[in-house]
């Protein structure tokens, strides 16, 4: 097993290693590279469901998978499995978030117990486009001016539950844009990742995001500064997918986004979601 460093801010790939064989000692050392690389990417698997949930089981106890816009939850037989893809079968969407850009966000902070990491396996990807960004919320801490750190130390941020980052309304909720009244939970802005110690910050997404206590306008304005540096370029690493490809990341400590790519095209990736931020300080 080989652990190759991206050479950005964050990630690396682990090579010769099939996850449906890991041994122990593997594993620990894998979980080890997890922590301290926020992302991973193993190449030239070849998964059915049951193999992805039971890697993902390794890392922790598995979330049910969201509702989709069309209003279908599970993979049958698999509920931990959500599907992201543009397919159109029978007339109807077979996963989420179509083919647009999907804005840069972090799993499911919308929800009181956030999942502490997701795990994607590509099942067929476009000829180009679709590719995920991933930034580290560690180095964009990290690069805050020590007034903006001290101003921001015990803020709580409010994480819209109205839309995903494809833009779609999720179901059960009503579009609402005004950030002082739009549905979603509170969590420290900052935070220490319980398992690194590292101070992290924690975004989520921007689309109604809101500074509690603060007037509006002065939560907008800091807003707009964090994410400034949020996704500054040289925090970010980009994944130009491949068939086979498995890429989990730290939701503690990460956020990602998304390429739109040619709606003719097909995108079939399957996700899981560990639990444990809320247990974890967040």
């Amino acid at each position: 097993m080989e652990i190759i460093p991206t050479g950005r801010a964050l990630g690396a790939e682990i090579r010769g290693v099939d996850i449906r064989k890991i041994q122990a000692n593997d594993f620990e050392v894998i979980y080890r590279a997890w922590l301290d690389h926020q992302v991973l990417l193993f190449r030239k698997q070849r998964l059915a469901d049951e193999d992805l949930i039971a890697f993902s089981r390794r890392f922790g106890e598995l979330d049910h998978a969201p509702i989709q816009e069309n209003g279908r939850r599970f993979v049958e037989g698999h509920p931990e499995i959500y599907i992201v893809s543009n397919v159109i079968e029978n007339g109807e969407p077979i996963g989420s978030l179509g083919a647009g850009e999907a804005v840069w966000h972090t799993d499911m902070s919308y929800l009181d117990d956030p999942p502490k990491a997701s795990m994607v396996y590509a099942i067929e990807v476009p000829p180009e486009g679709g590719n995920t960004y991933f930034c580290s919320m560690y180095r964009t801490y990290e690069l805050l001016p020590e007034k903006l750190r001290e101003e921001i130390a015990n803020f709580s941020l409010k994480h819209d539950a109205t839309y995903n980052s494809g833009g779609f309304v999720r179901q059960g909720t009503v579009a609402v844009d005004d950030p002082l009244h739009s549905p979603g939970v509170y969590h420290p802005l900052v935070f220490t990742h319980p398992e690194t110690h590292r101070r992290v910050l924690y975004l989520g997404r921007r689309r109604n995001a809101y500074i509690k206590g603060l007037p509006l306008s002065e939560s907008e304005a800091v807003l707009d500064q964090l994410w400034s540096y949020a996704t500054d370029e040289a925090s970010v690493w980009c994944r130009v997918w491949q068939i086979g490809d498995l890429v989990m990341w730290d939701n503690r400590s990460t956020m990602h986004r998304r390429d739109a790519f040619d709606d003719n095209s097909r995108r079939i990736l399957h996700r899981t979601q560990i639990k444990g931020a809320r247990s974890n300080n967040i």
